[in-house]
C-alpha cells in the first residue's frame, strides 16, 4: 500500500489533483484529473463555479478511493488569491463567488482611499494596490448594499470556501489571507482597523491558521461518497504562489523567482516585510509565505497575454507557436506587458496590435510577430522588476529559478537570461502541486522543514539551466523597452 498526498491545485483557468508520495530518488506525481475553470459572465458580472470545482475535486478523490493500492495521508487545497466566498448563518454558500476580473472594482481603490490613505493601508499591510484586491472588492459589495456580503456570516477565501465543502470546518488561512490587503504584516493577523472600515471583524472570517496546521477531516457524505476515510484536510499554503515559491528548489538563499503561469510573479523571500516608500512607490506586495517567511513580489502580466490570443487560433501547438515566434524579426514590436489595456480585453491580439500602432511601431502582420512580440516584452519586463529587486534585496541575487507552466518555455527562458544578464535555472513545472505535498509532508512528520525540501528537490529533480547571450544586443532592446514605459 503507497501512502500519498492528494493536492488540489486550482488555477484561474483550469484545475487539477495529484497524488504525491516520496522515494529516496524523488517525488513521483500522478495526475488524477484535470478539469477547465470557467469564468461564468451573466449580469454584467464575472462569477466562478465553485460548485462545478467541489464536483471535480470529489470525482478525483473518488478515482483515488476506487485505487486498491493507495492510501491518502492528507489533502490540501491551493488556489489563486483574492476571491472569497459568503457564507449564511446556515451553512450554506449564499452566491457563486466574483471573479478578480469582474469589472465592479474598477476605480475601487481612489473611492477608499477617501475614507483610510492609500499610504497608511501600505504600511499595515505591506499589499501593493491592485483593483481587485479583496480589500477593495468587499468595499464595493459594501457600497453597492450587495445583498450576499449584507447577509453574510462568515467570509472564506477560496481555498478555504472548498476546504469548508470538504470537512464542514471555517478557516482563513495566513498565505491566502495576506493576498486580500486585510492582513497586518508585522503581526501576521487579520488588521481590525482595516476590517472596521469595511464594517467587518475577525467574527466574520474563519478561525486563522498557518500553513501545516489541520483544518478537520472528510465529512461523513464524502466519506460515503468516496470510499474514503476520515481523511485529514492540511491548511498548506492557500495560495498558489506561495506553494510554488514553497518548492523553489535552491540551495542557498541568493535567488529571486519568477513564477511563470497565467500570471508572472518575481520575487525573494524574506524573513521579515519590507515596507519603505520605495517599495510602495514601485508598488512592490508582502505576501505571507512558508516557515515564517514573506514572499517580497512584483505581479507581471504572464501568459494571460498568449493564452487570451490562442481562444482565436484553434488547437494549434504551443511548439508550432513557439517556433513562428523564434523565426520572427527580432524587436519589432513591444508592448508593455502591464497596460490597462491587457487586463481582460474582449480580443487580445486586436489590443496587442492597436498598442504597437498607437506607440508609433510597424503594424503586427504575423502570428509569429505577436508571439515573438509578448515574449520579447515579458523578459525586458522581467529585468525591469528584477533591477528594482535587486536594489531591494538584504543580500545578492545570482540566479533567477523560473517554476511553474512558464518553466517549460525554451526559448523564452534564454530570453529571459539574455534580457536580465543571469543564468535562469527553470523547473519545477509542477511547483505548485509540489510545494502544496511539501507542506502536507512536513505536517504528517515525513520531513523536517520547507529547506530540508528544497535541497532534496534541487538533486532530485530535473532542472534545465540558461545562461546569457547576446548581452550588447539585448541591452539595446532594454533601451528601447524603457521608452514605452516611462
Amino acid at each position: 500500500m503507497t501512502k500519498c498526498f492528494f493536492a488540489v491545485d486550482l488555477g484561474a483557468t483550469s484545475g487539477r489533483t495529484i497524488l504525491g508520495y516520496f522515494t529516496p530518488q524523488g517525488l513521483v506525481t500522478e495526475e488524477i484529473n484535470r478539469f477547465p475553470n470557467y469564468l461564468i459572465e451573466t449580469g454584467g458580472h464575472y462569477y466562478w463555479d465553485i460548485y462545478e470545482l467541489y464536483r471535480n475535486i470529489v470525482e478525483g478523490l473518488k478515482i483515488v478511493g476506487r485505487k486498491k493500492d493507495v492510501e491518502i495521508t492528507s489533502v490540501g487545497i491551493d488556489t489563486w488569491g483574492v476571491d472569497f466566498v459568503c457564507i449564511g448563518k446556515d451553512g450554506g454558500l449564499l452566491r457563486q463567488p466574483y471573479s478578480y476580473r469582474d469589472p465592479h472594482t474598477t476605480g475601487a481603490p481612489e473611492k477608499y482611499f477617501q475614507r483610510i490613505s492609500r499610504n497608511k493601508v501600505y504600511k499595515c499591510t505591506g499589499i501593493q494596490v491592485m483593483n481587485f484586491n479583496s480589500l477593495f472588492q468587499l468595499d464595493t459589495l459594501r457600497r453597492n448594499n450587495d445583498s450576499a456580503l449584507e447577509q453574510a456570516d462568515k467570509i472564506l477565501f477560496m481555498p478555504d470556501a472548498l476546504s469548508y465543502m470538504l470537512t464542514g470546518e471555517m478557516i482563513t488561512e495566513y498565505t491566502i489571507a495576506s493576498t486580500a490587503q486585510l492582513v497586518n504584516a508585522q503581526t501576521r493577523r487579520l488588521e481590525p482597523l482595516l476590517l472596521k472600515s469595511i464594517g467587518l471583524s475577525e467574527k466574520h472570517f474563519g478561525r486563522f491558521v498557518y500553513p501545516g496546521e489541520k483544518i478537520g477531516t472528510l465529512t461523513e457524505e464524502l466519506q460515503h461518497q468516496t470510499g474514503l476515510g476520515a481523511i485529514p484536510v492540511i491548511a498548506v499554503a492557500g495560495h498558489d504562489t506561495a506553494s510554488a515559491v514553497a518548492a523553489v528548489p535552491a540551495t542557498n538563499n541568493n535567488f529571486a523567482y519568477l513564477s511563470s503561469g497565467t500570471w508572472s510573479l518575481m520575487g525573494i523571500e524574506t524573513q521579515a516585510p519590507v515596507i519603505t516608500a520605495e517599495t510602495e512607490a514601485l508598488n512592490f506586495t508582502n505576501e505571507g509565505g512558508v516557515d515564517g517567511t514573506i514572499r517580497l513580489l512584483k505581479n507581471i502580466c504572464g501568459m494571460w497575454l498568449l493564452e487570451r490570443c490562442r481562444i482565436n487560433w484553434g488547437e494549434t501547438s504551443y511548439s508550432t507557436l513557439i517556433a513562428e515566434a523564434n523565426a520572427s524579426e527580432p524587436f519589432r514590436n513591444l508592448i508593455y506587458p502591464d497596460d490597462d489595456a491587457f487586463a481582460n480585453p474582449s480580443n487580445m491580439e486586436e489590443a496587442i496590435k492597436k498598442y504597437c500602432t498607437d506607440h508609433n511601431q510597424p503594424a503586427i502582420e504575423t502570428r509569429g510577430q505577436l508571439i515573438r512580440c509578448i515574449f520579447e516584452s515579458l523578459a525586458l519586463r522581467y529585468r525591469q522588476v528584477l533591477e528594482n529587486l535587486q536594489r531591494l534585496s538584504p543580500y545578492p541575487i545570482e540566479v533567477l529559478h523560473v517554476i511553474g507552466g512558464g518553466s517549460r518555455n525554451d526559448l523564452l527562458n534564454q530570453w529571459t537570461a539574455n534580457a536580465i544578464g543571469m543564468p535562469v535555472v527553470a523547473g519545477p513545472s509542477e511547483a505548485t502541486a509540489i510545494g502544496n505535498i511539501m507542506v502536507q509532508a512536513v505536517a504528517a512528520g515525513k520531513a523536517t522543514n520547507i529547506a530540508s525540501m528544497r535541497q532534496f528537490l534541487s538533486r532530485a529533480t530535473h532542472l534545465k539551466t540558461f545562461l546569457p547571450e547576446h548581452k550588447d544586443t539585448w541591452d539595446v532592446a532594454y533601451l528601447q523597452f524603457k521608452t514605452i514605459t516611462q
